[in-house]
């Protein structure tokens, strides 16, 4: 938003100086000469724009004074300020100027969305799983042959700038997101990141990318929830497809990245129906009223349950993990929502 601010007052600081010279002349003519307001404001023009027209009528000593502050005072500022709206026409700045003005008020609209830093490939392909699930995200990246070249279907959510700044983390709506996810190639870089944001905003989910044996370490105790590291996920991945390929193309078909008739959904206890709150699974009765199966369960010390048993209670701070078709999904949690 300071950024936007600078922008926006360096746009419109020579029209301030144009209109302030206008305002003056034409002032100081109605004032010492008795012009009328046309007269008055077209004296003014010819006078700071050095054209060299007549005058309107013969001045007094006083207006000859005034007039020669005047062209004294407007020759330098004048031309500053015509150059510049013509270099923000031209150059096309102009367009930027409006274009950033509508990336900010988006923006500003925005609760609950993700953050990306940084548009490599790791970037690219969470935009790619969040742009599949409608979820609103903002990208952030410095290079701007990356950012010219970004078509997908948020592309108006685009900030060019470097993520490691706080002032483009809060341009990018960092104290209403509702995650971070940061990819940049250098450890240090989205070390910084972490610590900032976690500075930013304590409750904001921060998910970091990193390369090197240690790094993730570091991030976690900077502040990042989760730690991927691409090169150890991607050698176990393949090696689990040799190991067992059936198994691992069925996982990959239930999670996000998987094909749009299985969905894997988490769903939080703060989401859930004050009446099914503190029940057991049995009483939620998910298979029979939906279809979908409880696969999973969070307990509130962070213990994963699998195929969790029809007794187990849904108190604070648990999970649920639901397996099912679209529309399965959709039955789960209009039942658990329901009031």
């Amino acid at each position: 938003m300071l950024k936007f601010l600078r922008e926006y007052n360096h746009f419109l600081t020579p029209i301030y100086i144009l209109t302030a010279l206008l305002l003056a002349g034409t002032m100081g003519y109605m004032v010492i000469e008795s012009y009328n307001f046309i007269d008055a404001f077209y004296m003014t023009v010819i006078t700071i724009a050095t054209v060299g027209y007549g005058e309107v009528s013969p001045l007094s000593t006083a207006g000859k004074i005034f007039t020669s502050f005047l062209i004294i005072t407007s020759f330098g500022t004048f031309a500053y300020a015509v150059s510049t709206i013509t270099r923000y026409v031209t150059d096309g700045e102009f367009n930027v100027f409006f274009k950033n003005r509508r990336v900010n008020a988006a923006i500003e609209k925005l609760q609950d969305h993700v953050i990306i830093c940084g548009f490599g490939r790791n970037g690219r392909q969470a935009a790619h799983i969040l742009k599949k699930h409608d979820k609103r995200f903002v990208v952030i990246e410095q290079d701007n042959r990356i950012t010219n070249t970004i078509t997908h279907k948020f592309s108006d959510l685009v900030l060019s700038g470097d993520a490691t700044q706080d002032e483009i983390l809060l341009e990018a709506g960092i104290m209403k997101a509702s995650a971070l996810i940061t990819t940049l190639p250098t450890d240090a870089d989205n070390l910084f990141i972490v610590l900032t944001a976690r500075y930013l905003n304590p409750s904001l989910n921060i998910i970091s990318r990193a390369s090197d044996d240690g790094s993730d370490t570091k991030l976690k105790i900077a502040g990042a929830d989760n730690v991927i590291m691409p090169d150890k996920v991607g050698g176990a991945h393949m090696a689990s497809l040799v190991m067992k390929p059936d198994v691992m193309e069925f996982i990959d078909q239930i999670t996000i990245q998987g094909g749009e008739n299985i969905n894997l959904e988490e769903i939080t206890f703060d989401k859930i129906s004050p009446s099914f709150k503190n029940k057991t699974l049995r009483d939620l009765e998910i298979r029979n009223k939906s279809g979908a199966n409880i696969i999973g369960f969070k307990t509130p010390g962070g213990e994963y349950l699998v195929n969790p048993s029809a007794d187990t209670e849904v108190i604070p701070h648990s999970k649920i993990f639901v397996l099912g078709t679209p529309d399965q999904i959709k039955k789960v949690k209009e039942l658990l929502e329901e009031e």
